[in-house]
């Protein structure tokens, strides 16, 4: 019923079982580079990426599954990794390019407009209000009031510089 590991078992098996526990193959992030570039530029590799790549996989996931098995595999640590995803990301992107395969870069360029954030908050209070008014509830404005109250506190308080004070304080012109 219980298949998990209990704490403490894998101290129970043989030490050095696994690729990853021993000292990695290529401790050189160039050397680990090189063994990558090798086998990414084999035919077969190279076309089970692009299948892949046009399946709907993004790059970021792919160079990191990429890496992860590297180091699953012992030919290098998870710091050489970092270090050269980002080359093997654009050793894919380049390739993509080449074939003219239309890809997912997989890099989140999302940029938080507050203002939006905020209209949409107004907006759902606003349907929460309207709600109660179809369900012929009475309506609480009190949190609708608050909310209007704290953004004009916001708009009203001004920066004030504070001058500097002190033996040692100049004053600026």
């Amino acid at each position: 019923m219980f298949n998990t590991p209990i704490p403490g078992q894998s101290l129970t098996k043989e030490p050095k079982a696994y690729a990853w526990e021993d000292p990695p193959k290529y401790s050189k992030p160039e050397a680990a580079l090189m063994w990558h570039m090798d086998r990414l530029e084999e035919s077969e590799r190279t076309k089970g990426i692009l299948t892949l790549l046009e399946l709907g996989l993004d790059v970021v996931t792919l160079t990191e599954g990429i890496l992860r098995g590297a180091v699953v595999q012992g030919m290098h640590t998870i710091d050489v990794s970092l270090i050269i995803a980002p080359i093997i990301h654009e050793y894919i992107t380049g390739t993509a390019d080449a074939a003219g395969i239309d890809y997912k870069e997989g890099l989140s360029e999302v940029k938080l407009d507050y203002k939006e954030f905020e209209s949409a908050i107004d907006k759902n209070k606003i349907n929460e209000v309207l709600k109660d008014i179809d369900e012929d509830k009475p309506i609480d404005l009190e949190p609708i009031e608050e909310t209007l109250k704290e953004k004009e506190m916001q708009v009203e308080e001004p920066e004030v510089e504070e001058k500097p004070r002190g033996l040692m304080a100049r004053e600026v012109l």
